[in-house]
């Protein structure tokens, strides 16, 4: 019987989520609001990096709002989000070592209530996959090469950690 290679192990690096607006600035306070209960983290504005017109949009304007979570938290923050879209997603939601994923609307989460002042608003979800080992290449002291091959998780080896670790089910496939 052979011993599973502890660096070939997948995890979870990061979760983020993000409400965008357009360019409502007054929509932001509930953005940052919602953010703030879901995980109870202060969120970052998003601000606009080029000017769009036809969308009424100034470059550095506000446009959204997103929170990072790392950690052991991430895991149970992913696992909440999981559960707003009934642990079902898409094939297409895995790309490039993350899953990226919306909930149409916050009440979905468990725990939250509509809030009339704040209306309706919903958010994308991205979980970000990775080896041990990859910080071997982004630490400031002593940096090393890491081979493409540890870097790339395939998305069928990344759809099949999650329904093992997180029991998601894909669209259109049989379980």
């Amino acid at each position: 019987m052979e011993k599973a290679n502890p660096m070939q192990s997948i995890r979870l690096e990061k979760v983020t989520l993000n409400i965008g607006i357009g360019s409502s600035e007054d929509k932001y306070d509930g953005a940052k609001e919602i953010l703030q209960r879901i995980t109870g983290h202060v969120p970052a504005p998003a601000k606009s990096k080029s000017r769009r017109p036809e969308f009424g949009i100034k470059k550095g304007q506000i446009i959204g709002a997103f929170v990072t979570v790392r950690h052991e938290e991430a895991r149970k923050l992913f696992e909440k989000a999981l559960d707003a879209v009934d642990f079902t997603l898409s094939r297409n939601a895995i790309s490039n070592n993350s899953v990226n994923f919306g909930v149409n609307e916050y009440i979905y989460f468990s725990g939250m209530k509509y809030d009339p002042k704040i209306g309706m608003l919903g958010l994308n979800v991205n979980a970000t996959f990775a080896r041990p080992g990859m910080r071997v290449e982004r630490r400031k002291i002593k940096k090393g090469k890491v081979p493409r091959r540890h870097k790339m998780i395939s998305d069928d080896e990344l759809a099949e950690h999650l329904a093992k670790e997180f029991k998601v089910k894909f669209k259109g496939e049989e379980s």
